[in-house]
């Protein structure tokens, strides 16, 4: 008996609608995705590698009872390989004890996201090295720059579009084609601790500004010659947006309505409950997302490859809609799935994968420094992990630039410190926000790009050790 081909030479519309027909289960989810990346390296301020990628991978979701069972794979050669994937997903099924998030598949009729339909049969949008085009020109003529000045540039550049199809046995045909893009770079120069960083996020390169970027790089690294030792202790901060980017993703993961609920998270409400409804921020604050921010425009419909406290494969499909998180300083929402909204008497307000912090501020960064009488200006954070989850309590590292701001002006490098900070409780302290902004938190940008966030004043940051990183 002959096969079709499975992912290599089929579109992958067809690959979903044949997973499907290969079911036996009493229930089906098909998710495909196709992913087109090129990127640059450069080090030593010279372009070292570029390169151009595409992957196509396949997730089965099959629901028997009340249990359900998962298996994905990437590109399967064998003939028989997408029927194997299928029937392995079943068996998990079958293994499997009923799912505490049960609940019936999604149809065209039960959610909005039903139009996205009318694209199901679009190939991939793929991206090339056209997309580089102006940034790789302008990116020589820095090095010329750095070159002469005695400093040197690194860093990394990718563009990537991803296309999802998403299709269940109940009907629902769902595409979506996503294009991100990140840029990081790192100079140095001849001083010790001479070193300084600078991310953005990007939809297609036409914004990233390389004068303007490796003139801010310049300017850092003439801060750098200069070197402060400061002991530990609480410094009123200025945290840039990269940096504020990384300690808001990591509340929002933190965001789970169901451990709220159960008392095990800094939104639990001593007692029982949750916190929806108290301040936790300056009036006036916004936390929120929206899939179809046009800066900022993601996946617009919950695709799901596993069921946890913040997701569930049972909800593949539902559409996704603009959702403020925190309002006016107050938390509004949780991230809950249809199942732990069910048992919360609420709405479902799933995971959007981007995030918007705005207090209605409009002074730059550089404002805030004029108006700082003496603090410390950070570049970005690293290494950030989760200490106490009942207060969000995390520690992280400075790195690559923590500045001495006197009177208005950067007066110096000081040494990096480990913080001990909770993003939660930071919002509660904030002494002043500024403008918002597009931002890359460098701590999770392999796993979050999507970021608007402002610069913000804290006045008594914690610094609780010095570091001796470099």
């Amino acid at each position: 008996m002959s096969h079709p081909p499975i992912l290599a030479a089929r579109a992958a519309h067809e690959v979903v609608e044949q997973a499907l027909a290969l079911s036996r289960a009493d229930a089906c989810v098909v998710i495909a995705t196709e992913s087109s990346a090129v990127n640059l390296r450069w080090a030593n301020n010279t372009l070292t590698t570029n390169g151009a990628s595409r992957d196509r991978s396949i997730t089965v979701i099959s629901v028997v009872g009340r249990s359900f069972g998962v298996r994905s794979a990437s590109t399967p050669s064998d003939p028989d390989g997408l029927a194997d994937l299928v029937r392995a997903a079943e068996q998990a099924a079958h293994a499997a004890a009923d799912a505490e998030d049960y609940a019936d598949l999604l149809s065209p009729a039960s959610t909005a996201a039903a139009p996205a339909a009318d694209m199901f049969t679009e190939p991939a949008t793929r991206t090339d090295t056209a997309v580089f085009a102006t940034f790789a020109r302008d990116l020589a003529e820095a090095f010329g720059r750095t070159r002469a000045a005695g400093q040197r540039l690194f860093g990394f550049a990718e563009h990537r579009i991803t296309t999802t199809w998403l299709g269940t046995s109940t009907g629902l045909r769902l595409r979506h084609s996503e294009p991100t893009g990140s840029v990081e770079w790192n100079a140095k120069s001849a001083v010790a601790g001479g070193s300084v960083w600078h991310g953005q996020s990007t939809r297609d390169f036409t914004d990233v500004d390389v004068a303007a970027t490796h003139a801010q790089l310049t300017s850092r690294l003439a801060w750098c010659e200069r070197p402060v030792e400061l002991p530990a202790g609480r410094y009123e901060t200025l945290l840039p947006p990269s940096a504020v980017g990384d300690l808001m993703v990591g509340l929002y993961w933190a965001a789970a309505g169901r451990d709220a609920a159960e008392g095990r998270t800094v939104f639990s409400r001593a007692g029982g409950g949750t916190r929806l409804g108290e301040s936790i921020g300056p009036a006036g604050l916004r936390l929120s997302s929206d899939p179809a921010d046009p800066e900022l425009a993601t996946t617009p419909f919950v695709t799901a490859t596993s069921s946890s406290a913040m997701s569930s494969v049972f909800d593949n499909g539902l559409a996704l809609g603009a959702t403020d998180w925190i309002r006016d300083g107050a938390l509004a929402a949780l991230v809950q799935t249809r199942a732990s909204a069910r048992l919360a008497d609420g709405p479902a307000t799933p995971l959007i994968e981007n995030l918007t912090l705005d207090g209605g501020g409009t002074a730059s960064l550089e404002e805030m420094i004029a108006s700082t009488r003496r603090g410390l200006l950070l570049t970005s954070l690293w290494y950030i992990r989760e200490v106490d989850p009942e207060l969000l309590l995390q520690t992280g590292l400075t790195r690559d630039g923590v500045y001495l701001v006197e009177n208005g002006e950067v007066t110096g490098a000081v040494n990096n410190f480990r913080f001990n900070e909770s993003p939660v409780d930071l919002l509660g302290r904030t002494a002043e926000i500024g403008a918002t902004t597009r931002t890359l938190p460098r701590e999770w940008a392999d796993w979050f790009t999507l970021t608007r966030m402002p610069p913000v004043r804290v006045s008594d940051f914690n610094m609780s050790s010095v570091s001796p990183a470099s």
